[in-house]
């Protein structure tokens, strides 16, 4: 009897334990979906062009998690720490990771600023997909490599994203398709091209 009453106590936790994962599971959709309605009402309020809604080919997936939104005080604190233009750092990101704290490159890169396993590791990084230490780093390596090319932003940003090495042994931009499409995309996007 007592090994009968055994297991009907644990059968019994294991229901509650189940009940509770599931209410959990709930109430976190339910978070989702009120930080994604936020993310929308932000941006009506902000007004047109104002929040970069990423946009994806529909041959590319959309990473499992809420963007952030462009205009984000992660950003403002980052940029001004690292005395950088807060746009430069949102061009980055836009670039980078549309905005997707939880993006991972085919090369490993990971969130937001789609840090290299050798930078998070160099900076520091605990978390690479907690936006304000991601932010934080990436801003911190995007201003060491403009001090490195004397505020050369094309080179800097080749530099971000083929690696100093390859810029170095360039001269310059890298003739690497992407790496040049990825500075013009971002130059343009801050009307410098």
């Amino acid at each position: 009897m007592r090994w009968f009453l055994v297991l009907v106590a644990s059968s019994a936790l294991a229901q509650n334990a189940h009940d509770a994962m599931q209410a959990s599971i709930e109430k976190q959709r339910a978070s989702v979906e009120k930080q994604r309605e936020a993310v929308k009402k932000q941006a009506e309020l902000a007004g047109p062009g104002s929040l970069q809604m990423p946009q994806f080919a529909e041959s590319e997936p959309e990473p499992a998690c809420d963007p952030i939104p462009a205009v984000d005080p992660i950003i403002e604190g980052a940029a001004k720490a690292e005395k950088v233009q807060p746009e430069l750092l949102r061009a980055v990101i836009q670039q980078e990771s549309r905005f997707y704290p939880c993006a991972v490159s085919q090369h490993g890169a990971k969130g937001l600023m789609q840090l290299m396993p050798d930078t998070i590791s160099l900076l520091g990084v605990k978390d690479p997909f907690d936006s304000k230490q991601n932010i934080e780093a990436g801003a911190k390596y995007l201003k060491q490599m403009i001090d490195r090319y004397k505020g050369d932003l094309a080179k800097a940003l080749g530099a971000y994203n083929a690696g100093p090495a390859t810029v170095d042994e360039s001269n310059g931009v890298p003739d690497i398709p992407e790496t040049r499409n990825y500075v013009d995309a971002i130059l343009q996007s801050l009307g410098k091209k």
